[in-house]
C-alpha cells in the first residue's frame, strides 16, 4: 500500500492551500483517513481525520479553517486549508488505515510527507 501526497508548498499568511493523497496498491477496504502534521521540535499531532462514512474530526486548532474529505471511489484524501498561520507550518503527513484483505485487520498506512510553510 502506498499513500502519495502533493500540494504542499510557500504561502502568505491568511492564504489557502489544498493538500491530497490518493493511496494505491493492494486495498480491500480503507477505514479512517487522516492528515497529521509535525513542525521541528515537535511530536506528530492530528489535524483532521475522516471516517469511511464521512464523520470528521480536527484538532482545535484549525477548526473552522480547514476542510477534510475523501473520495471513496478513488481512495483518496484531501485536505482545504484556510487562513494559514504561521504555526500552521509543518510537515503534513497523510495516513490510511487499510485492510488488504477480506477477513484481515487494518494496520496504518503513511505518505511520505509535504511540506507546508507560511510566511508571516
Amino acid at each position: 500500500v502506498y499513500l502519495v501526497e502533493s500540494g504542499g508548498g510557500l504561502v502568505q499568511a491568511g492564504g489557502s492551500l489544498r493538500l491530497s493523497c490518493a493511496a494505491s496498491g493492494r486495498i480491500f477496504s480503507i477505514n479512517d483517513m487522516a492528515w497529521y502534521r509535525q513542525a521541528p521540535g515537535n511530536g506528530r499531532e492530528l489535524v483532521a481525520v475522516i471516517s469511511s462514512i464521512g464523520s470528521t474530526n480536527y484538532a482545535d486548532s484549525v477548526k473552522g479553517r480547514f476542510t477534510i474529505s475523501r473520495d471513496n471511489a478513488k481512495n483518496a484524501v484531501s485536505l482545504q486549508m484556510n487562513s494559514l498561520k504561521p504555526e500552521d507550518a509543518a510537515v503534513y503527513y497523510c495516513n490510511a488505515r487499510v485492510s488488504m484483505y477480506r477477513g484481515v485487520g487494518y494496520r496504518d498506512y503513511w505518505g511520505q510527507g509535504t511540506q507546508v510553510t507560511v510566511s508571516s
